[in-house]
């Protein structure tokens, strides 16, 4: 590891943080073939062949291994049925045309997991000005805080009961709060609660960083509708864009329908020759889902060790993501250690990334992301708001080796800069 400035004391550190981390590496491993047994047997059930590859330009109709790969997907999720197209261009987007597609004017759309993802922000109306947002049309918004990275279950069982929420949108995922992501346990609590109060609510989860993280997804345990991005965990890191919704069929339809033409749906769309990547990312995920786990437990672990604050989840804790958070000492030290991940990525590892303003984000952001397809978090990356409490949002990792590399070069950029400093 010398060659790539990793000193002998930070190499001996990883190799006894792994003999400590061993079992929690078999863990999961261990659901990494568990998904894998169920990934394999949707693809011989639903019989692939090479002939459900091909291209299918124009319209897009008829398109045989489209419809194959999205019966897939729905197997996967416990699902009724599922949407997987190019056309939906990230998580954002694929949240995005449900909550609109559910929550029409003068409906009510309840978040229970307090402000959702800042991007949201924009899409619902809560922040920026855009005519085309879900307030500007007309659709209610309420949202009710977690209360110790828990639901209140109370107050969402009291203002659910009153029978006037249309959608309620659950994330799954942490974004850039400060609070825990949410664990399949209490999301299957809380629908529980929400499905007593009143059975007709529609129920969503922003799946996006949790797809084959736990044994359950949320569509197994009461969830309507699920959706997040092909470029996260079901891709693989092979699909070249693209999003995911699945759920009760009657749902997946009206987003369709959103997304192409009401009385058309999921009927239309060319796949520009994406599907061998989308068929192979969701084959290849498990594994690589468990490789990002392994990456950001060391980086856990190895943080700990070097006086870094606030790392969630820590080490020995369960996840139920790929998100890895840590509150780096100051901003010299945040951005040393972002431009080191940049120096061990595969792509663009000869530049060194700086503090801007990025659009959709309130304060400037550093993002380390050498990563072969631009966005796609299940390979590694780090990206950080500059400003207190210094944290890094890391996640991915598609094979532990190189994850591994990319942590030790990221810790040691921290390394080197906090002696440098102290000088």
């Amino acid at each position: 590891m010398e060659r790539f400035g990793i000193s002998k004391e930070l190499e001996e550190a990883c190799s006894k943080a792994e003999e400590v981390l061993a079992p929690i590496f078999k863990e999961y491993d261990d659901r990494a073939m568990r998904c894998s047994m169920k990934v394999l047997q949707a693809f011989q059930e639903e019989r692939v062949s090479t002939a459900n590859f091909v291209e299918v330009c124009g319209y897009g109709f008829e398109d045989g291994g489209r419809d194959k790969l999205e019966r897939i997907v729905a197997s996967i999720f416990g699902a009724e049925d599922s949407l997987v197209r190019p056309q939906i261009m990230s998580g954002t987007h694929a949240i995005t045309l449900c909550l609109s597609a559910l929550a029409r004017h003068g409906d009510t759309l309840l978040s229970v997991s307090g402000r959702p993802y800042e991007t949201l922000q924009n899409a619902i109306g809560l922040v920026g000005d855009s005519e085309s947002s879900l307030i500007k049309c007309g659709v209610k918004y309420e949202e009710i805080n977690l209360v110790n990275n828990d639901f209140d279950y109370e107050a969402i069982r009291e203002r659910v009961s009153q029978k006037n929420v249309k959608l309620i949108e659950i994330q799954r995922s942490r974004g850039y709060a400060q609070r825990k992501s949410i664990t399949m346990d209490k999301i299957e609590k809380v629908i529980k609660v929400i499905r007593e109060a009143d059975p007709n609510v529609i129920i969503m989860v922003d799946n996006c960083y949790g797809v084959f993280v736990e044994d359950t997804e949320p569509t197994m345990v009461g969830a309507d509708i699920i959706a997040g991005s092909m470029m996260k965990n079901l891709g693989g890191a092979l699909a070249l864009s693209g999003g995911y919704v699945a759920g009760k069929e009657k749902y997946v339809h009206l987003v369709a329908e959103r997304l192409s033409v009401p009385g058309i749906g999921k009927e239309l769309g060319a796949n520009f020759n994406q599907l061998r990547s989308f068929y192979m990312g969701v084959f290849l995920s498990p594994s690589m889902v468990a490789s990002a786990l392994k990456t950001m437990t060391l980086a856990a672990y190895l943080l700990e060790q070097y006086d870094c604050k606030n790392i969630t989840p820590r080490y020995n804790e369960r996840r139920t993501d790929i998100v890895q958070t840590i509150d780096l000492p100051d901003e010299r030290q945040l951005v040393a250690f972002c431009q080191g991940m940049q120096k061990g990525s595969p792509v663009d590892s000869h530049v060194t990334p700086y503090p801007e303003v990025t659009p959709g984000y309130t304060h400037p952001e550093i993002m380390a992301g050498g990563t072969f397809i631009p966005g796609a978090t299940l390979e590694l990356s780090c990206d950080a708001p500059v400003v207190a409490p210094y944290t890094a949002f890391m996640q991915g990792g598609i094979t532990y080796e190189y994850g591994k590399l990319n942590v030790l070069m990221g810790i040691q950029g921290m390394l080197n800069e906090r002696k440098s400093f102290s000088k």
